[in-house]
């Protein structure tokens, strides 16, 4: 009960951003330093959700195939290459090197 309990808090809070957020006043998103900090806050957001999911396994820091993917995503990212390639070559990186240590 306590799970679906802390299900059900969560999703009102989270709905209740999203409804307050239609709210607020168009002048203010208009403000360029209000853009700019959101474009700032969800680029910062997503190299600290991708540092965790690379760097952590449980509460311990450990280095294995998944830094291999990142760096190969990062290269392949900079040389331009197509999304689904990148994405395709960095899986199958880190499946062989999974498979071979």
């Amino acid at each position: 009960m306590n799970l679906w309990l802390g299900i059900l808090v969560g999703s009102a809070a989270v709905y209740s951003w999203k409804f307050i957020g239609h709210l607020v006043p168009r002048r203010l998103l208009d403000n360029p330093r209000i853009a700019a900090s959101a474009n700032y806050l969800t680029i910062a957001l997503m190299a600290a959700l991708v540092g965790i999911q690379t760097f952590t396994k449980g509460q311990q820091l450990v280095i294995d195939a998944r830094l291999a993917a990142v760096l190969m995503a990062v290269l392949l990212t900079a040389l331009r290459v197509p999304f689904l390639i990148m994405v395709a070559s960095s899986a199958a990186l880190a499946a062989l090197i999974r498979l071979f240590f």
